[in-house]
């Protein structure tokens, strides 16, 4: 079963997004902003993150070029989940390192869809 790092500081989103991601069959941690996110990611290796973009401490942005560049970690594929939904907002956290970019709130379906991608399933 894969294990889904979900980085989110809001409690609602963290247990909305732990909801579906378990029904859809995968494990979830939590971290509950972007500086966290990086430990837990360094700590636990997840196979997969979702993270948001506004947050305080370290930004979504920031904490997936972290991620993204660490060698112990650059191989965790980042989806981007945020209420940000410009165009150039979509194009920088590409350019981060995220392998997808979906905008909240989430569809269950599009999310289905992004892991499985992201997880080559």
């Amino acid at each position: 079963m894969a294990r889904v790092l979900i980085v989110d500081d809001s409690p609602s989103q963290l247990v909305g997004l732990k909801r579906m991601v378990e029904k859809l069959g995968y494990e979830s941690i939590t971290a509950e902003d972007g500086a966290a996110g990086v430990k837990v990611a360094r700590r636990d290796k997840p196979d997969l993150i979702l993270m948001d973009v506004v947050m305080p401490n370290l930004n979504g942005f920031q904490a997936t070029r972290t991620i993204s560049k660490d060698p112990d970690t650059a191989h965790i594929p980042i989806i981007l989940v945020t209420t940000k939904d410009q165009t150039t907002d979509r194009v920088w956290g590409l350019r981060q390192g995220a392998r997808a970019y979906l905008n909240k709130p989430i569809n269950e379906a599009e999310l289905a869809a992004a892991l499985k991608e992201a997880l080559g399933e």
